[in-house]
């Protein structure tokens, strides 16, 4: 674990000592001003060099070792057997009648796609879940993930919540904002989050470095910090 992190923090362009400064600030405000619910931390990014009226649009996701996540939640549409293991593991599920229904409806897959921040289907089902219940759950860019047989559920769920994604949000914005850890997790976990996020990033650009103009971290209720475009 240690070499990986070492060579993950030598990749990135971040100054170690900034963004450390920063983490430790992040960490020292929450404590102080304690908050009834636990900060997530953020990563703020403004990008350069890129229209997003023109270029190619970039999207990617990464699964961080750390879940950066409290509140997370999971819906399955599964099969018989997959709807059994769900209900055993406390995880809400659909049967692919119970989606079928939705399809006349565009309003309830509209609720359906609001309720849950992902989704996960069986296999066989998967392929058949646009003509079961219609585009909405692509619409709202959260297409379910595929579950095989072999896979363990819980396990699966449990990288999803680690599972952060980039993309900007409309073809005006040069901004967008991740999560990447919360304020009770250790320094060294937050600054592996935020440089294997970044360089994940930074590998999805075209210009890579010259794509991205300032990077930030904050907390859910705290200030500002900029680690990156001084």
């Amino acid at each position: 674990g240690a070499c990986v992190r070492l060579n993950c923090v030598k990749m990135s362009k971040i100054n170690p000592e900034a963004l450390i400064a920063a983490i430790t600030e992040i960490k020292k405000f929450s404590e102080e001003k304690k908050r009834k619910f636990l900060e997530t931390v953020e990563l703020q990014i403004s990008l350069k060099n890129y229209d997003p009226s023109k270029d190619k649009r970039f999207s990617g996701s990464i699964s961080l070792p750390s879940c950066p996540r409290k509140t997370f939640s999971v819906c399955v549409i599964g099969n018989e057997k997959h709807l059994a293991d769900a209900k055993e593991l406390g995880i809400d599920c659909k049967s692919s009648d119970e989606v079928k229904k939705m399809k006349k409806n565009k309003a309830l897959v509209k609720k359906l796609a609001k309720k849950y921040d992902a989704f996960l289907a069986s296999s066989t089902l998967i392929k058949k879940l646009p003509r079961l219940m219609g585009p909405g759950l692509s619409k709202a860019g959260k297409f379910p993930s595929s579950l095989s047989p072999s896979e363990n559920m819980a396990a699966k769920v449990e990288e999803l919540k680690s599972t952060i994604k980039f993309a900007l949000k409309s073809k005006k914005t040069m901004c967008m904002g991740v999560p990447v850890g919360q304020v009770n997790m250790s320094v060294e976990e937050l600054q592996t989050n935020v440089v294997m996020s970044v360089n994940k990033l930074v590998s999805l650009l075209k210009k890579n470095w010259q794509n991205i103009k300032r990077l930030y971290l904050k907390s859910t209720m705290g200030p500002s910090h900029r680690i990156y475009g001084f």
